[in-house]
């Protein structure tokens, strides 16, 4: 089994759109988050370690970690006072890509999104400095958002590992052999319609992300600000070219980042006047509050 090494040479390679956002976190922050970035990527590439079942192995790295203080994640965890708990719930859901992934609904695409993606806010808001409690829904919210992007930018790709994170009763009469194949028209209209509705309920995800960046320190608050800007731009992207479905990732170039970011800034200076009010979408989850 791969050993975890703190690579934070991760972070630029694979999450690019916050290794970019993260040039406006202050030092300490900005470390503290791609070491939180290298942990959650050890535990992904855990799980695509092969084509087997690595849902044992992923259970038994976990165990060694909670029975060995002087574990370099068990420290990092103790040192930022991160409960264990959410870093399980983040595996748990590694654990449902072991298995042919057929999502059944709404509320299991959303329980699947918390466990790989917002569980990360939860673990990040230590870091930004976050303190208030009521800013952990907000966290939850943007992390679910930001899955909910990447559901709706990688079907083909999931389709082709024998993943649909589509909800079954949103499917239709659409098959995985559809989503396979973008070339096939017949399908193609219907495939559009839940790309949309995906990245509609990502926006809904988002305002909530937003409503709570007034927890965040200032001095934290604008990297975080331009990463969730920055990734929903794939999502809009995606609307611009009206949710045509192709074999083709969309992705936000560097330029592009900046164009957001530029044009992001007045909602940045008004955010409490814009983005004042939390609206529930879910229920909450077992760990939210620990």
């Amino acid at each position: 089994m791969k050993k975890y090494t703190n690579d934070i040479l991760s972070l630029k390679k694979h999450g690019k759109s916050f290794y970019w956002a993260s040039y406006f976190l202050p030092n300490r922050s900005k470390s503290a988050a791609a070491e939180l970035y290298s942990i959650c990527r050890y535990f992904d590439d855990l799980a695509d370690n092969s084509f087997d079942d690595q849902s044992e192995n992923l259970v038994n790295e976990l165990n060694i970690i909670r029975n060995k203080n002087n574990h370099p994640i068990n420290q990092f965890f103790n040192n930022h006072n991160i409960s264990l708990d959410i870093l399980e719930d983040l595996i748990q859901g590694l654990i449902k890509d072991q298995k042919e992934v057929r999502i059944k609904n709404q509320t299991e695409l959303v329980n699947y999104s918390y466990q790989v993606a917002g569980t990360v806010g939860l673990m990040m808001s230590p870091l930004i400095l976050v303190t208030e409690r009521d800013a952990k829904k907000h966290a939850i919210d943007l992390g679910i958002a930001m899955q909910l992007t990447n559901i709706a930018r990688d079907i083909f790709e999931d389709a082709n590992m024998n993943r649909i994170y589509i909800p079954k009763d949103w499917l239709g009469d659409i098959k995985i052999t559809d989503l396979q194949n973008p070339s096939n028209t017949s399908k193609k209209i219907e495939i559009e319609k839940v790309i949309k509705k995906i990245l509609d309920l990502a926006e809904l995800y988002y305002l909530n992300g937003l409503s709570g960046m007034k927890y965040i320190p200032i001095r934290t608050r604008l990297g975080i600000f331009f990463a969730a800007k920055i990734y929903r731009e794939i999502g809009q992207k995606i609307k611009r070219n009206h949710y045509k479905y192709a074999t083709d990732r969309t992705f936000v170039s560097n330029l592009n980042k900046a164009i957001v970011a530029f044009k992001s800034f007045p909602e940045f200076l008004l955010l409490k006047y814009i983005h004042k009010s939390y609206r529930p979408l879910r229920k909450k989850f077992k760990n939210e509050d620990i």
